[in-house]
């Protein structure tokens, strides 16, 4: 299993492995979090948001800024290919920074708000009443399970895929009270 398409594309185009994706398995959890707002509406205007600084997870967050009105991105680019040169309305004037997703926690006290996955957050010791939005992703950001491209048609590999399609995963993703899963890993979005 590895992350979303966009992030195993970015790896396959800078390594040439042969590497494909087959089953979307689980989703990240991935929202926004602040030390000084409790909701998404109290960011006031010219607040500072730190974004992913590489680009499949920053046009996550570009996205999901999108999805809920607080920007406008360029409708002449993918929403999930966005960085901070795509955004075209702004009416909040925020600020956007980029940073690394580790470093992310350790920055959340200097910035207003902060956008990635909850696990980073977690990792981070970040409390999680700190997150004020987790909306769902796009089920374009599915993990994924991949495969060397080579084993594809294997018969090993064929049932491998049928286990990670099993409905009863994604009922145990949405059930668990794993604290290691629970609200990290959540079911593939229908979105």
């Amino acid at each position: 299993i590895y992350q979303h398409q966009w992030w195993l594309k970015q790896v396959v185009d800078a390594n040439g492995f042969a590497l494909s994706t087959t089953v979307p398995v689980f989703q990240w959890a991935f929202g926004i979090y602040s030390d000084r707002y409790s909701s998404v509406q109290a960011l006031p205007n010219g607040a500072t948001i730190v974004v992913p600084d590489d680009g499949a997870n920053q046009g996550q967050a570009l996205w999901l800024l999108q999805r809920i009105g607080l920007i406008s991105l360029d409708p002449a680019v993918e929403p999930r290919t966005a960085k901070l040169k795509n955004i075209v309305g702004n009416p909040h004037q925020f600020v956007f920074k980029e940073l690394d997703l580790l470093t992310m926690p350790r920055a959340l006290n200097s910035v207003d708000a902060a956008i990635g996955y909850v696990s980073q957050f977690d990792a981070g010791k970040v409390p999680r009443e700190k997150g004020i939005l987790f909306p769902p992703a796009p089920r374009t950001f599915a993990s994924q399970l991949v495969i060397g491209t080579p084993y594809l048609s294997q018969e090993n590999i064929v049932k491998l895929k049928q286990a990670f399609s099993d409905p009863r995963i994604q009922t145990w993703l949405q059930t668990t009270d794993d604290p290691l899963v629970k609200d990290v890993l959540v079911p593939v979005s229908a979105e």
